[in-house]
């Protein structure tokens, strides 16, 4: 059971992690098109993210307070290099300031939090 909910726990953080670099990266482009292609891909991270959120137990409650610090370091990390990443090939705008409170929003809204 431990090792299942750990690959669960895996699979939402990449998921929930794709869906603030996209969230992010949408707030950063001014060009509607690509805006439209980081919505359409944040929504699907987010909805895949919430998927494997439901298989980990407790499902309508938050987690504990140890996990749910993890997670949450673990996302911001991830996020993170992803975006200094992108700001290393070119990409501008992007506010970095912005990470803590996207990943609080969607942590809130798959009830982690």
């Amino acid at each position: 059971m431990s090792q299942n909910k750990n690959k669960l726990i895996n699979l939402f953080i990449g998921n929930i992690s794709n869906s603030a670099v996209h969230t992010i990266l949408e707030k950063a482009i001014e060009e509607e098109n690509i805006r439209k292609h980081y919505d359409k891909e944040s929504l699907l991270s987010f909805e895949v993210a919430k998927k494997y959120r439901n298989k980990i137990n407790p499902k309508n409650t938050s987690l504990p307070e140890k996990d749910v610090k993890t997670i949450k370091a673990k996302i911001i990390i991830k996020v993170n290099a992803e975006l200094r990443l992108r700001i290393s090939k070119g990409y501008q705008n992007i506010n970095l300031e912005l990470v803590s409170p996207v990943i609080d929003k969607l942590l809130k809204k798959t009830k982690i939090t």
